[in-house]
């Protein structure tokens, strides 16, 4: 008599074949931005695609681009490459080579509606400030611009995060790839930017683009679903069929006051970081794991914010000179 499991096993085997190759596992880390503390992590070194979390270091560079120059992102204007045509995927503005908008509003556009041609054309007039600032007469100003969001990943400690591009559109031949504890890093730093962190927060935003026929108005919304929930600040989604569902999000508490032993008041800010890498449910996800890391977060600081080693309970994140 033939066994039952071995008339099973060859279908099984089937089944896998045309079910592909297994996705690789959800990564995460959960952490408290303000003492560094790690509170929940799975996979998080992990090396993985994370799609439009690229655009997070894409508005840093842009802003800290902008302060160092003393340029207002809301009156310069950047103008769509040539090479926004090739970018491909969807286009809500409509955006066409030769168009305008301020810098301010590429960056929502970009960081609020995740669109890739906005990201681009940040990145390209960016860069070309930056050529000139690095004294060079010529050059790819897209790859000056993804260079210094390298060396921004460099000085911030992202020592497994490569960028390929400024929009994080998985390219054959470009090797690009971070992980969530780099992408929490990354997100720490980003939210003391106040300009960013007031960017991420906006629900939705009305944006002008100046065209070939003249002005043009869109509303773009927020492609962050937990944005209105209670302390939510942002930061930013992303999805491709390579990295799964993609969120970097932001959750602050009201400060906790407590008296000092010599009478006077000590106060200790309350901010969660969660980065969420191939989720198949990223925003239900993301809640449970705010909810757990502030249940963990609250122990940890009831039982004196213990420590026993520093270097993997704590990330700290330095602002780069």
């Amino acid at each position: 008599m033939i066994s039952p499991i071995r008339i099973l096993l060859p279908v099984f085997a089937v089944a896998l074949i045309a079910l592909g190759p297994v996705r690789a596992q959800e990564a995460f880390m959960v952490m408290e931005a303000y003492s560094g503390k790690v509170l929940i992590a799975k996979n998080s070194t992990a090396k993985r695609p994370v799609a439009s979390l690229t655009k997070i270091a894409t508005a840093v560079v842009a802003l800290d681009w902008a302060e160092v120059a003393g340029t207002d992102i809301a009156k310069v204007m950047v103008t769509a490459p040539p090479t926004t045509s090739l970018v491909g995927g969807p286009n809500p503005l409509n955006l066409q080579p030769g168009d305008q908008m301020s810098l301010r509003d590429a960056l929502y556009a970009a960081l609020l509606s995740s669109d890739n041609l906005a990201a681009l054309t940040v990145a390209d007039h960016v860069g070309r400030e930056l050529l000139r600032a690095h004294g060079k007469s010529s050059g790819d100003p897209v790859a000056e611009f993804v260079g210094e969001m390298n060396r921004l990943a460099k000085a911030l400690g992202m020592k497994n995060t490569r960028f390929g591009n400024p929009h994080g559109l998985e390219r054959e031949g470009v090797k690009a790839a971070s992980t969530a504890a780099d992408i929490a890093r990354l997100s720490v730093y980003a939210m003391r930017r106040n300009a960013l962190n007031f960017i991420v927060r906006q629900k939705d935003r009305e944006i002008t683009v100046m065209t070939g026929i003249g002005r043009q108005l869109y509303k773009i919304h927020n492609t962050n679903e937990l944005i209105g929930e209670e302390g939510i600040l942002g930061i930013k989604t992303g999805t491709t069929a390579a990295a799964g569902e993609c969120l970097a999000v932001c959750m602050d508490k009201d400060p906790l006051v407590r008296q000092k032993p010599d009478g006077s008041k000590g106060v200790t800010p309350r901010r969660l970081i969660v980065v969420l890498l191939n989720s198949t449910d990223r925003f239900q996800r993301s809640r449970m794991l705010l909810r757990d890391g502030w249940a963990v977060y609250d122990s940890w600081l009831a039982a004196g914010a213990p420590v026993k080693d520093a270097k993997r309970e704590i990330i700290k994140v330095t602002d780069p000179q």
